[in-house]
């Protein structure tokens, strides 16, 4: 692939990845499903199931490039909570909500570590292709959706999101049980299937633990931090060595238009989800999942 990688592809992928790595539409399935469908020379490029892609070792660049835009938007929490973890392991204690809500995360962000390490490769090699990816997305906007109708049916009574800030909802969460939390956690596992989305099904499972769209939103982003960031860090490497070969530059270009692009979707999905539900992406995943089984199916 050296050479082949355009910056126009990269600055293009570097902006799809930024947006549906956070909105709750798949990362990776659009990463899949958009070049097989513009096709081409696209197709030929852009293949992350290749076992040594160089294309992965692009979109690597792209997830570190998220995590940082994540560790930007929530940086003053990220203070509070990394603080709170210092003062638990200094006084043995846990205590305040940045104490126990570092210990969630912690707790919550191991199942998916160790499904990452022993899963993602063969899932991506056998599972990161068009067809399934665009099953995957149908998939992933009837869990939207389903998680959405459950919701309702378990709360009744309407009731507002609130408006309030992050310490508040960090101070909610955290009053949930580990055990919500590591459900909440393990729910990111389901994400190494291309087309299934991270935020999304995190987002879900939040709700059906009793989180509001706000809190369930925020404790997402929190949790996807440090498995982001770690996933782009193990192997980022792969830039350094042969797979990396004529394509720096173009993961500079892509990692750049990838974190501007997270940085601004966070922004704007936390006030989103402070009125608004998943029903619009649940619908969205749907159709553009069924739409692009029949195209490749039929081309």
């Amino acid at each position: 692939m050296s050479g082949h990688l355009t910056y126009v592809e990269a600055i293009v992928i570097g902006l799809l990845q930024g947006v549906t790595e956070l909105f709750p539409v798949s990362s990776l399935g659009h990463s899949v499903l958009i070049p097989a469908l513009i096709g081409g020379r696209w197709a030929q490029d852009l293949n992350v199931s290749t076992p040594e892609s160089p294309y992965l070792a692009f979109i690597v660049g792209l997830h570190v490039a998220t995590a940082i835009a994540l560790l930007a938007f929530f940086w003053r929490d990220w203070v509070r909570i990394i603080g709170g973890l210092v003062t638990s392991v200094r006084y043995r204690r846990i205590e305040s909500a940045d104490e126990r809500l570092a210990w969630m995360i912690i707790i919550a962000t191991i199942p998916v570590g160790i499904a990452g390490l022993l899963l993602e490769h063969t899932f991506r090699t056998v599972l990161g292709k068009p067809v399934p990816a665009a099953i995957f997305l149908t998939f992933n906007g009837l869990l939207l959706y389903g998680a959405e109708r459950l919701r309702r049916r378990s709360t009744p009574a309407s009731t507002a999101e609130s408006t309030d800030d992050g310490v508040a909802s960090d101070a909610r969460i955290s009053a949930k049980t580990i055990k919500d939390s590591t459900i909440i956690g393990s729910a990111q596992i389901l994400a190494l299937l291309p087309g299934i989305s991270r935020s999304g099904i995190t987002m879900a499972t939040g709700l059906l633990r009793g989180l509001s769209h706000e809190d369930a939103a925020r404790f997402s982003f929190l949790l996807a931090t440090p498995v982001i960031l770690a996933a782009g860090v193990l192997k980022i490497p792969d830039l350094f060595g042969p797979l990396g070969d004529g394509i720096r530059g173009q993961v500079l270009a892509g990692s750049l238009a990838a974190g501007v692009a997270a940085f601004l979707s966070v922004r704007f999905l936390v006030r989103y989800f402070h009125t608004r539900t998943l029903t619009p992406f649940a619908i969205y995943c749907t159709t553009a999942g069924l739409l692009s089984l029949a195209v490749l199916t039929l081309r």
